[in-house]
């Protein structure tokens, strides 16, 4: 359905023509705005903020459920598809029946940006004098997708000891379709794995050793620095793709990016939050192995980390208006140096395949890994999207 020009700014909330209302009578879909709080929506992109940290912090580790169920693309994929969205909502069909028609629908309407194109405008919350009731039944059924795609990663990497949410979870994967990375449909019904239990018991049908399940935690901290300097920061900043840029409608992006490579710290010093190494993390065990050369390749390790998120969190803000600011440059160049020191360290730790005391302390490391920064990072996020959720139904009065 081709969509008009001042009826698809009407449904994206652009003022063309004065009030929203008196804009529509041309159209036949209802543009009526929702009676709500504005203190409630404010609410509701506080939690989207707290709730996506935890999502940019868990891009360290990818591999495993995030990939397998297609978690990434159905909550992450950008830029949002406005006119696919505008076409959803004066869709009677999807719209009578949305919280079980958003499991089909294009994964750049779902999600987290589907979720903060609707909720705000220019990097703060939009006015609810906008907000029209059909976006906010797409937004409440968006919201609560989100919330149980985040708490599958949970359970699927706890077991069963995540209670209620494990059942939750059994009946998500049966009713759900994976999807490619374009969010094209690729199958039906989705299988129960404990990823979990496949990373700290190896061999198993993920790893053929301990020391084979350690080296994922740099991969997996590789792939996100690789995606951060190369694609969503490096792809504006070239002028390769402009549109290319993460959350920017809540002007969220450097946020974004600092998170995941704060991600990245968690994952190799073995905890939420970690600013330096425990004692069951992979770097104690680089600095402390006994192998000048693995240590001096941590040390590098650490003081490369340190510097990517320092400038990260140096890149002149909003990330939207300033993408080729020389800042960004500065950024993109620390992320690749973090990004060779640890593939060094990465080398050098394939050394030791077959080293029965570096197998028993990678076990070790592993176990820390899935229950000090996966499972806990994953359970902060289930329990922040079931937040969010809340807040965006408590928006309507």
């Amino acid at each position: 359905m081709k969509i008009k020009t001042n009826y698809l700014a009407l449904l994206l909330g652009i003022s063309v023509c004065g009030p929203m209302a008196s804009c529509s009578s041309e159209d036949d879909v209802e543009v009526k705005v929702i009676a709500g709080s504005q203190s409630a929506l404010d609410a509701a992109c506080n939690q989207w903020r707290v709730a996506r940290a935890d999502w940019e912090q868990s891009e360290a580790f990818l591999f495993g459920a995030a990939d397998k169920y297609s978690i990434d693309p159905h909550t992450d994929t950008w830029p949002v598809d406005q006119t696919a969205l505008a076409q959803v909502l004066r869709d009677g069909s999807i719209m009578s029946d949305i919280e079980n028609k958003v499991k089909l629908l294009n994964s750049g309407l779902l999600g987290y940006h589907g979720i903060e194109y609707v909720l705000f405008r220019q990097g703060s919350p939009r006015d609810i004098s906008q907000l029209t009731d059909l976006e906010y039944q797409y937004v409440c059924a968006v919201a609560k997708d989100l919330w149980q795609a985040t708490c599958v990663l949970q359970t699927t990497w706890e077991g069963t000891t995540s209670g209620t949410r494990y059942e939750e979870t059994l009946s998500y994967l049966a009713s759900h379709h994976s999807l490619d990375d374009d969010g094209n449909v690729t199958g039906e019904g989705l299988s129960y794995t404990n990823f979990g239990a496949n990373f700290k018991n190896t061999p198993s049908a993920e790893y053929d050793s301990n020391l084979d399940a350690t080296i994922q935690i740099i991969e997996g901290a590789r792939d996100i620095i690789g995606e951060v300097a190369g694609s969503k920061i490096g792809l504006p900043w070239s002028g390769e793709d402009d549109s290319y840029i993460e959350s920017p409608y809540a002007y969220n992006s450097i946020t974004d990016f600092y998170d995941n490579i704060a991600g990245c710290r968690n994952a190799l010093y073995g905890g939420v939050g970690a600013t330096t190494p425990n004692a069951q993390s992979l770097i104690y065990f680089c600095l402390n192995a006994g192998n000048a050369t693995l240590k001096a390749q941590a040390q590098a390790v650490q003081e490369k980390l340190a510097n990517a998120l320092d400038k990260t969190d140096s890149m002149k803000r909003p990330f939207a208006l300033n993408y080729t600011d020389a800042s960004v440059k500065v950024a993109i160049d620390a992320l690749d140096e973090l990004d060779q020191a640890l593939d060094e360290m990465e080398e050098t730790l394939k050394t030791y395949a077959g080293n029965a005391t570096v197998e028993a302390q990678c076990k070790v490391i592993n176990a820390n890994y899935v229950d000090n920064v996966v499972v806990k990072t994953y359970t902060s996020l289930c329990d922040n999207a079931e937040k969010l959720y809340k807040n965006i139904i408590n928006i309507k009065s």
